[in-house]
């Protein structure tokens, strides 16, 4: 997985879409491909490898690990499908 930014054709940009993930995820792996073609860029953060990351999913996921886990902004959602996290950044425009 990579760090990507910018957004796809009619689409405004959020403040910032965080993305929380982990080696060998295939729920992550799907997500961040689909938001990758409808060109959503997202700030990865690695959970195995940043103690802060890993703490932050812990803290919106009643203490467990549950990655994808995407912030944007003040919202965090756990396990969102791509629809979810569209739904979101709409509300912020």
């Amino acid at each position: 997985m990579t760090e990507t930014s910018g957004t796809g054709p009619g689409h405004a940009a959020p403040a910032s879409v965080e993305f929380y993930w982990r080696p060998g995820c295939g729920f992550c792996s799907r997500l961040a491909g689909a938001l990758d073609r409808i060109g959503i860029g997202v700030s990865e953060h690695n959970i195995w490898s940043d103690p802060g990351a890993a703490a932050f999913v812990r803290s919106v996921a009643n203490g467990n690990e549950t990655v994808p886990t995407v912030r944007i902004g003040d919202v965090a959602l756990v396990n969102p499908s791509p629809d979810e996290v569209l739904a979101v950044i709409a509300g912020q425009r």
